[in-house]
C-alpha cells in the first residue's frame, strides 16, 4: 500500500479464502476501503516467495490486507464481501486445493474476532454448511508483501473478474 494511502488508514481487515488473485477484486472498489494489498501470513519461512508459498509446504495462507475506513465501511460488511465471495463450507475454495486457500479470518482484537465468530454462529444456526463450517479465525501474524506483479493482478492483466458481492461482471469501476 502506498505511504499516502496508509495516512487515511483507520483499520486494517485481513482475509484468505482461495487465490489472492480472485478475493482482491471483491474489496478493491469498494465505498470506504482506502487500499488493498495481497501477499502471505501465518507460516514457518520469512518472507516467502509466491512458489514457495504455492508448494503448500510453508504453512502460509495467500492473504488479502484491505485497508478502510469504518466510518464509511463497517467490518461487519466486509464479513458480509467475505463470507459471499467465499465458501465457508469447503477447504477447497473452487479450483484451488491446499492449506494456502483456506478460508480463514485474521482478527486483529477482541472486536474483530467477537464480530467473525458471531458471523460463523449464524450460519451454523441458519444450517448453511451441513457438514460444518471450515472458515476459522486466527491472530494475525507477520505480513508478507507479494511481489508487485500479483497486486491488482486482473486490473494488471485486463481481465474482467466478477464483482462477487453484486453478481456485477464489469471491470471497470
Amino acid at each position: 500500500m502506498e505511504d499516502e494511502e496508509t495516512e487515511k488508514i483507520s483499520r486494517v481487515a485481513m482475509f484468505c479464502a482461495g487465490s489472492f488473485w480472485d478475493l482482491e477484486p471483491a474489496f478493491r472498489h469498494l465505498s470506504g476501503v482506502v487500499a488493498t494489498s495481497v501477499g502471505f501470513m501465518g507460516g514457518t519461512v520469512t518472507a516467502p516467495t509466491y512458489g514457495e508459498v504455492c508448494t503448500g509446504k510453508t504453512g502460509h495462507s495467500e492473504v488479502v490486507m484491505i485497508a478502510y475506513d469504518p466510518g464509511r465501511i463497517s467490518y461487519r460488511e466486509l464479513l458480509d464481501i467475505f463470507f459471499n465471495s467465499s465458501d465457508p463450507c469447503s477447504r477447497q475454495q473452487g479450483e484451488y486445493e491446499g492449506t494456502q486457500y483456506e478460508p480463514v479470518i485474521f482478527c486483529h482484537d477482541d472486536h474483530e474476532m467477537q464480530l467473525a465468530e458471531e458471523y460463523i454462529r449464524e450460519l451454523r444456526q441458519k444450517g448453511r454448511c451441513p457438514e460444518g463450517v471450515v472458515t476459522r479465525t486466527a491472530p494475525p501474524s507477520t505480513f508478507y508483501r507479494a511481489d508487485e506483479c500479483h497486486q491488482q493482478f486482473y486490473e494488471k492483466m485486463g481481465y474482467c473478474y466478477p464483482d462477487l458481492h453484486t453478481g456485477d461482471h464489469s471491470s471497470e469501476e
